[in-house]
């Protein structure tokens, strides 16, 4: 059975394949488009997904999107009813809805002359998240939980994963949302773009919560452990907040009144500097954050007993709120996935056709694929490394094809193909301070870069950061820069152990630690980690491995390929980058590129 997932007509549109209940490939459509966060039809990872798994569009049984058109419908009367929004408001989502339910006409228009007679489900959204972290678990039974901005009316939902089925057990609907209170502060704060959260979460830790109180103004903890947002410092309920879905990057207007600024500040200006008042407005919405999502998480705990927890939506790519999980609630495992935001809804929504519960009880397509017979194991996805990958020889076409501009840059290139060699060679550049571009296997599926894409770093120097910056990232001074780790090595270096393959928890780094690897430790004393298995990434498990041999740190400095865009994922795109900016080597799979020392 073939089964096409979607994430459609939303931020990181995405496209993933599964085969017989295993997952063949995935990808955001940025990738292929070269815009961050696109938002429309992904039809280029459409096209990715069914060459990798070596078919064509005939051959797909199933499409399943994450929207469910039509879902919580009496929700929605009552809040017409109630709010009386905008009809601006009404006409927009309306139309939106519409683009998702319209999925079938619009891939036959995409691919024109493609046989398409798959059936198409439409998966409830949250059901997707759910989905998108559960079923691809190594669990066999665990609360589920997804928290994000909205979809299908609601915007967030938990239950029990039992085995091959989620039952979900309660929602918080339209217009209440933590997702919508972390962009509006974001927003306040002054960063306008779509996807800009993870910037607050990046201040948070240069400020003091002294606005907590006002914040506990914002959002209301119930005592049932959900929240209610304070409508009256809010837009998206009853006036037009634009949002741009199709075609383009996602952009979303104002989400909160004048009575926000009111309580707290007047909206940071695009050259204003960030003042200690931005700051502490930054640590106050985090610390609100997690005082909703622990308030929900230890309710739900003591409602099923389960000790597992799967978390997804937008918000749980909060990692660090994800990092005090263990800290702040009885819960003793957990899985993140890869992508935890609307991006997975592909995988999610994927994985729900494939387990047959696509109606919530049982798939009821009468599909001949459908026979009674024991499903196989279940697939768990230790690694994110989904997308497309090339091969040597494709690369060495490349480095020939470019050789007078590598010269005119004073570069000289190599293939080393003893993977030994090539590993010694990268770890003493970078053991030496020198910025290294990583291009290796399959492109990483969700937002982060880990390890096949990625920009590497020596941990232990002070001024990494500020090379980084003034040599390719050029971003914010603010922002911390993330340590790839042996898996082995975890409990040495930080304050708790967990399996972190997604660089989605936040841990502090032991006392003695911090002095050793300043790169990699944000203020707080914290950092993102990612845990590297030999077993998921042989290569880059060496090369860290190689690195601790010379230095005694068995962690590298990690950072996405890319200089503000998204993260590389053809061997042109890397040898662009490189050449665009200052970084001093660059591996395409077994060519060692160095720019040559002024001097030398």
């Amino acid at each position: 059975m073939l089964i096409l997932g979607l994430n459609a007509y939303h931020g990181d549109s995405s496209a993933c394949i599964v085969r017989d209940g295993v997952l063949i490939a995935a990808a955001e459509e940025e990738r292929f488009r070269r815009v961050k966060h696109w938002a429309g039809l992904p039809t280029e990872a459409v096209k990715f997904c069914l060459a990798e798994a070596g078919v064509k569009f005939s051959d797909v049984d199933h499409v399943a999107i994450n929207r469910q058109p039509g879902v919580n419908n009496l929700r929605r009367l009552m809040f017409l009813l109630t709010h009386r929004p905008n009809l601006g408001l009404v006409f927009n989502r309306i139309r939106n809805v519409r683009k998702a339910a319209g999925i079938e006409d619009s891939l036959r228009e995409a691919f024109p002359g493609e046989l398409i007679c798959a059936r198409v489900h439409h998966i409830e959204h949250h059901l997707a998240h759910l989905a998108s972290a559960y079923l691809v678990s190594p669990f066999e039974e665990a609360v589920c939980v997804s928290v994000d901005g909205f979809g299908d009316f609601a915007s967030c939902a938990w239950g029990m994963g039992r085995g091959e089925k989620i039952q979900i057990d309660g929602r918080v609907y339209f217009p209440h949302s933590l997702g919508i209170f972390y962009s509006a502060i974001t927003q306040l704060i002054g960063f306008p773009w779509f996807g800009d959260e993870y910037k607050v979460m990046g201040l948070a830790p240069y400020g003091e919560p002294k606005y907590l109180e006002q914040m506990r103004q914002i959002v209301r903890i119930q005592s049932d452990g959900t929240f209610r947002l304070n409508l009256k410092y809010f837009r998206h309920h009853n006036e037009n907040v634009s949002y741009t879905w199709n075609n383009c990057t996602p952009e979303v207007g104002t989400l909160y009144t004048p009575e926000l600024e009111k309580l707290l500040c007047p909206t940071r200006k695009k050259d204003e500097p960030l003042a200690q008042l931005h700051k502490d407005l930054a640590r106050s919405a985090q610390a609100m954050y997690e005082e909703a999502f622990f308030a929900l998480l230890n309710v739900l705990h003591k409602k099923y007993r389960c000790d597992n927890l799967t978390l997804s939506g937008g918000c749980a790519m909060n990692s660090v709120a994800n990092g005090k999980v263990y800290l702040q609630t009885p819960f003793k495992k957990m899985y993140l996935p890869a992508a935890a935001g609307d991006a997975g809804g592909a995988i999610g929504a994927a994985f729900v056709v494939q387990h047959g519960h696509a109606h919530g009880d049982g798939c009821g397509c009468g599909s001949a694929h459908h026979h009674h017979e024991p499903a196989p194991a279940r697939f768990h996805m230790a690694h994110a490394y989904t997308g497309p990958q090339f091969g040597n020889d494709e690369i060495k076409a490349l480095l020939a094809a470019k050789a007078a501009e590598l010269k005119k840059e004073n570069c000289t290139v190599e293939e080393i193909t003893d993977a030994t060699v090539l590993c010694d060679r990268t770890a003493c550049a970078v053991a030496e301070g020198r910025v290294v571009g990583w291009f290796q296997g399959r492109m990483e599926y969700g937002p982060r870069a880990l390890g096949n894409r990625s920009i590497l770093g020596d941990p232990r120097r002070a001024d990494m950061k500020e090379i980084l910056n003034a040599k390719i990232k050029r971003r914010e001074s603010f922002r911390p820069f993330a340590p790839s780790i042996l898996r082995e090595a975890v409990s040495e270096w930080f304050e708790q152990d967990d399996d972190v393959p997604f660089m989605m928890e936040v841990f502090q780094v032991r006392v003695e630690k911090r002095k050793l690897v300043p790169a990699t430790t944000h203020a707080d004393g914290s950092g993102r980690l990612q845990t590297v298995h030999r077993e998921t990434n042989p290569l880059y498990h060496q090369l860290i491995s190689t690195f601790r041999g010379l230095t005694g740190v068995p962690m590298v400095l990690n950072t996405s390929f890319n200089e503000n865009e998204p993260v590389v994922c053809k061997p042109q795109e890397a040898l662009d980058c490189f050449l665009r900016t200052k970084m001093d080597v660059l591996v395409l799979g077994s060519h060692y590129v160095a720019r040559r020392e002024q001097g030398a």
